[in-house]
This record gives C-alpha cells, structure tokens and sequence, in this order.
C-alpha cells in the first residue's frame, strides 16, 4: 500500500514538473504568433491596375489594418511594427462568365489580385512575397455601377481573411 501511494506521488509530481513544458496555444481567432511580437504595421496599397476604382486602395488598406486589430491583440504602429504589411493592388479586371448562345455572357466576374510582402521583424523566417487574388461573379444584365461597390466590399473580405489565414494564423 506505502508502494503505490509513493509511486502515485511520483507520478503526479512529474506530470506537474513536466506538463507546463507541453504548451500548447489555443486562440478563438485563430492567431499562431510568437510570444515576442507586439506589433503590426500596414502600410498603403496603392492600385497598381490598369483597371482603377479610386476606393479600392483606401478600403482595402482600412479592412486589414481592422481585421488584425479586431483578431489579435497587437498594437497598431505607423511604422516598423514586428510584422509588416505592405504591397499593392495588382488587378482589377471583369471578364465575361457564362458564355450563353448569341456569345452573350449570363454572369461577370470581377477579379481583384493583390501583391503582398510580408515581414515578420521577430521570425524571419516566416517572411513572404505572395500574390492574392479573389473574386465575385454577378448578373451581366446588371451594370457595373450598381454592384461595384458591394463586390468590391465582399472581395476585401475574402483578401483579408486569406491574408490573416496566410500570415497570423500560419495555415
């Protein structure tokens, strides 16, 4: 009986020495970032397209800066922040979907790619230069002006969240 309750002790007693070394971190945002990083920036993108819509920099810019703000606990620096954010809007194209008889399309698709260079100040290793892209398909009977602005937004989002996914979260 002395036996087992020693052996009971010591068993207990490395669980409790060695469990805090097993760490494992659990986010509900899905974050994966070294205990060292404290900060972001997000610089500008401008629109490098050949195709220009005059808010799409802006919006775009606005949505990342607040997506990692709202899903991470990093503070927000102007400039040289531990992770680095910067690129530029490469394409912003609509092209013909759907291709019915009398070559008349039935749906468009609106293209947005971005060029991003990530830099993790931290964690060198994990810096990037990746292209993303995401898009919308709508109604070809609908003009461009009345579902721009509402795709535009819906494009961001996929962006941003790719962005995040590729970079905060790792995957």
């Amino acid at each position: 009986m002395l036996r087992k309750l020693l052996f009971v002790a010591v068993v207990a007693g490395l669980v409790g020495i060695l469990a805090p070394s097993c760490k494992i971190n659990y986010t509900f945002t899905g974050a994966n970032l070294s205990p060292n990083v404290k900060t972001f920036t997000v610089y500008y993108f401008p629109n490098r397209a050949r195709l220009i819509n005059p808010t799409l920099s802006q919006s775009f810019t606005e949505e990342l800066r607040e997506k990692l703000t709202r899903q991470t606990s990093l503070n927000e620096l102007s400039e040289s922040g531990d992770l680095e954010f910067e690129g530029q809007i490469t394409g912003y194209e609509f092209c013909p979907m759907s291709i019915q008889k009398a070559d008349e399309s039935a749906q468009t698709r609106l293209t947005v790619t971005i060029n991003l260079k990530y830099t993790n100040n931290q964690v060198p290793e994990e810096n990037f230069e990746k292209s993303f892209s995401a898009y919308e398909d709508f109604d070809s009977n609908l003009s461009i002006s009345s579902v721009e602005e509402e795709l535009s937004a819906e494009i961001i989002k996929k962006l941003t969240e790719d962005i995040f996914n590729a970079t905060i979260a790792n995957w």
